[in-house]
């Protein structure tokens, strides 16, 4: 048995796996985004570090208590959301909140940066483009506006250094995750000097890079207590839920796409090239040496569904007698043809990264007529999600090629209409899995190779090129409403660009 310890934008999940990659056990620890102020998004470090060991605990305790065998782990393996950034002090304690990835407040700073020579050249070195994601736009905004916070800070790390730290009394940094920062150099696994200088910070006060694999030993009799699993536990630190969602679904060969909607959104591909897009439209994160994870990603998945079920169905979704507050949204947008008559929805509701990277777009309804109801805004909104995962996905043709099939995994997968959508829309077979826990898995895999592990199945190379084959659904696309969806999509890109100096 091995735990995938997901560290996400919304919740900290916990999944205990066999090596087949059948589910044991799960469980999910959801936390708050702060808003302290406009374009600002923040979350506390020490609730997301309660919310990952109460994952872990609750896994384990539902295991003992529903076997016969006390289960033990052979490691905890860990899959992390990027861009994180928190400012600590000598002795580890949080001077900020985590500063999470879908906060604009450096947005004067990436403009300026990315028009520059500069910023071309710290794009093609990090693979990262130049928006206030980056570590390196958040920095440079807190040595240029909060300069006592930056004066007293030891080390500048994200939530999953934060985790390690806590754990093991060492700053480490995947190079997957590293690879997201914008300081780090993609190239020669070293942290850039570029963009240390332009952040004002040495090397020093960041984390060690290391691989992947990297594993170290629970040495903390009380926190292993904690989370019920024994002293000298391994962990292995894992990567980014991009990279690891590529992987844990099998999108690792050329044509093969990861299509991953939870909170935010993102297509993948992987490559043993980095891309060089002049146009700076998608990343280029690290995996493994030669082994890149390119693509884009979306600013406005799930938190789309849930803005518009909070605010124009909660009288519907508080008599929902399952409980399941995505029925009556899914109803209503199934209720309408696709193209929702000609209603277009520019998702842009708190910003948009690829392939725009502009964090002042803003969320519009076009062609609004007297015959639309709330149920074509329902249709046209899902739409408008997909239509910007589409954008991106066409970016990513130009680049590496056709892509010729997909795999959805997230909130997404577990919708068919959804899925269903995303296969008309692309016009390719779009394929889920078993499980949709596709970080997690992808984590554990890792954990697998790190302690060299093959388990009695299928081997994890299998696991990875299986394809269709390990595939639980097949949705194929259907040509009839690819044309609609087209006509409506080439609407939404020009609406984009003529609203684009309005924003």
């Amino acid at each position: 048995m091995i735990i995938g310890l997901d560290i996400g934008t919304s919740s900290a999940k916990a999944v205990a796996f066999d090596y087949e990659g059948n589910i044991l056990s799960q469980h999910s620890v959801p936390y708050p985004i702060l808003n302290p102020s406009e374009g600002w998004y923040e979350q506390d470090p020490e609730i997301v570090y309660a919310a990952c060991i109460e994952s872990i605990r609750y896994v384990m305790i539902n295991l003992r208590q529903s076997r016969a065998e006390i289960p033990k782990p052979v490691c905890i393996s860990v899959s992390s959301a990027m861009h994180g950034l928190i400012a600590v002090d000598s002795a580890g304690q949080p001077l900020s909140n985590c500063i999470i990835w879908a906060d604009r407040r450096s947005e004067n700073i990436a403009v300026a940066l990315e028009a520059s020579e500069m910023g071309r050249l710290l794009y093609q070195q990090t693979g990262t483009p130049i928006h206030p994601m980056s570590l390196l736009c958040k920095l440079m905004w807190i040595k240029s506006n909060d300069q006592k916070l930056f004066a007293q800070s030891h080390k500048f790390i994200g939530i999953k250094e934060f985790l390690f730290y806590r754990l093991f009394g060492v700053y480490v940094v995947d190079h997957s995750i590293a690879s997201a920062t914008g300081l780090f150099d993609i190239h020669h696994l070293t942290w850039s000097d570029q963009a240390l200088s332009l952040a004002g910070i040495s090397e020093e006060q960041l984390a060690s890079p290391v691989p992947v694999d990297y594993i170290l030993n629970m040495p903390s009799r009380e926190i292993a207590a904690l989370m019920h699993i024994p002293e000298d536990t391994p962990f292995v630190i894992g990567g980014s839920d991009g990279c690891l969602a590529n992987l844990g679904v099998g999108a690792i060969s050329p044509g093969v796409a990861s299509v991953t909607v939870g909170t935010s959104g993102a297509i993948r591909v992987a490559s043993s090239q980095a891309n060089q897009e002049k146009k700076q439209r998608l990343f280029t994160y690290l995996l493994r040496p030669n082994e890149y994870i390119i693509g884009g990603a979306v600013n406005n998945g799930g938190v789309l569904r849930n803005w518009f079920r909070d605010n124009f169905l909660c009288e519907i979704t508080q008599m929902e007698a399952d409980g399941d507050p995505s029925t009556s949204l899914n109803a209503l947008v199934d209720s309408v043809v696709p193209g929702a008559e000609g209603l277009i929805f520019l998702p842009y509701l708190t910003g948009e990264r690829a392939p725009h990277w502009n964090s002042n777009a803003k969320g519009v309804y076009f062609g609004i007529q007297l015959h639309h109801g709330r149920a074509h805004f329902a249709r046209a909104m899902m739409e408008g999600m997909l239509f910007a995962i589409y954008s991106v996905g066409l970016a990513l043709e130009e680049n590496t090629g056709p892509i010729h099939t997909i795999f959805a995994s997230g909130g997404l997968a577990r919708s068919s209409l959804l899925v269903q959508m995303l296969a008309d829309i692309f016009n390719k077979p779009v394929f889920t899995k078993n499980t949709v826990e596709s970080s997690a898995w992808g984590a554990a895999l890792i954990g697998l190779e790190a302690l060299g592990i093959q388990g009695g199945g299928p081997t994890i190379k299998n696991k990875q090129t299986e394809g269709k084959q390990d595939a639980e659904h097949c949705y194929k696309p259907s040509a009839e409403n690819h044309a609609v969806y087209i006509r409506n999509f080439q609407k939404f890109e020009r609406l984009y660009h003529l609203l684009e100096g309005e924003f």
